[in-house]
């Protein structure tokens, strides 16, 4: 066997299929009707599939059934109840003013680029200045209640 030197290295065997010239000749055996087949929309030049054409079986997205609207600017807050404040009060996590930022220190929110929503399911009784993105109107008299401020965040 010849050494392998640059000007005698080959593919391995097997490992390189040869390309289907069409359209080139009889001799090619791939000429006449060039691999397309007998008439139909196939066999003409020009012809390209519309997008979700399934041979003309019912496409997916027409057999999907499709409810309800969704809006594509929604916004998803990340919540936070009045209790949980409590909570977090009554353990010394967090004091005084109370923002995003002190809330995802404190674990109470996961995200800190997210908005989040103060909701007023539970009671508190510690002072705070919270300042969020949003506010329900029950978490509000409540906060205010207890003494604290609300304030909201552009």
């Amino acid at each position: 066997m010849a050494k392998n030197i640059l000007s005698n290295l080959r593919p391995a065997k097997g490992s390189r299929k040869r390309v289907k010239r069409i359209g080139r000749g009889q001799g090619s055996g791939h000429s006449g009707t060039a691999t397309r087949g007998h008439k139909g929309a196939r066999s003409r030049s020009g012809f390209t599939f519309r997008y979700g054409f399934e041979g003309g079986q019912m496409p997916l997205i027409r057999r999907v059934p499709k409810h309800g609207f969704k809006p594509h600017a929604r916004v998803e807050f990340q919540v936070v109840n009045v209790n949980t404040l409590e909570k977090l009060a009554a353990e010394k996590k967090i004091s005084g003013a109370i923002s995003p930022e002190v809330l995802y220190q404190a674990g109470a929110i996961s995200n800190k680029r997210e908005p989040v929503k103060i909701l007023g399911e539970g009671e508190l009784k510690s002072k705070l200045e919270v300042s969020a993105h949003a506010f329900s109107k029950s978490a509000v008299s409540k906060i205010e209640a207890a003494g604290g401020k609300t304030t909201v965040l552009s």
